[in-house]
């Protein structure tokens, strides 16, 4: 059974025809599916969805990327949230300065309010991080050292610096379709130096669909060119992959149950 720890169901593309997006993904061994809020404004849609099907859960945060029209989230905020059956972690939170650092201070503000809530709710959080190694990296640590709490770096696209960091701090690092792409042999490589007790496999859709997809809407249901493509990189049984990922997810968000 394959988990799909990332994706984002209530999105348009995939939410106007969701039952047969869903069904597609059952029917390619996809056993779990997390979809993951961007917008607390938006929660309430996420929750519902994640309550019409017994193997979809959510996370509740803010994206970097919708500070602007989000704001800064309080922690205690954010904790009204936790309690909830199907919320099994925080985010996505984190810091982007691909397109710029104007709103830097806010990012970080934004991402400490979500460290301290996955503190607090014991849940793991799911880091965003884009051009902002360093800042990630500390930021992390930081809080680390306050008060322990679990995470991911989700759709890995960074250093090998920032990998061996977050590893070394417990955290997990997760595949998208992105390590299919040719140009992708820096991350590759990474993934890699990686152990494979701490990798997990994501979608992102409706993004970043996998080769040999890729150009198409991305969704769960193509997860298994990712986990096919790993195996192979990792010189892996496909099978021995797959249950090694899937019991990383449970490790990671102990919450979910099937």
């Amino acid at each position: 059974m394959l988990v799909d720890s990332h994706c984002h169901l209530d999105f348009e593309v995939l939410n106007r025809d969701l039952e047969s997006v869903i069904q597609r993904a059952f029917d390619n061994n996809i056993g779990l599916m997390q979809t993951i809020c961007t917008k607390i404004s938006g929660f309430d849609k996420i929750y519902k969805l994640s309550e019409s099907h017994n193997k979809i859960f959510c996370s509740i945060g803010n994206h970097p990327l919708n500070l602007v029209e989000e704001g800064v989230i309080k922690a205690e905020e954010i904790l009204k949230f936790t309690n909830k059956p199907k919320v099994i972690g925080i985010g996505e939170t984190g810091l982007d300065y691909y397109y710029s650092k104007d709103n830097e201070k806010v990012q970080k503000e934004s991402f400490i309010e979500h460290i301290i809530a996955a503190q607090e709710s014991k849940l793991p959080i799911i880091v965003h991080t884009r051009s902002a190694d360093k800042d990630t990296v500390e930021i992390l640590k930081k809080y680390m050292k306050i008060k322990k709490f679990s995470g991911v770096i989700h759709c890995f696209t960074a250093s090998q610096w920032l990998a061996n960091e977050c590893v070394d701090m417990g955290f997990y690092i997760s595949a998208s379709g992105i390590v299919t792409f040719k140009n992708a042999k820096d991350i590759q490589q990474i993934f890699k130096k990686i152990p494979v007790e701490k990798i997990l496999l994501e979608t992102d859709a409706p993004y970043l669909a996998p080769v040999p997809m890729r150009g198409k809407d991305n969704e769960p249901a193509y997860l298994k060119y990712t986990a096919e493509f790993m195996a192979k990189l990792l010189d892996l049984d496909l099978n021995n992959f797959i249950d090694i990922t899937t019991k990383n997810f449970f490790n990671l968000f102990n919450k979910a149950k099937v």
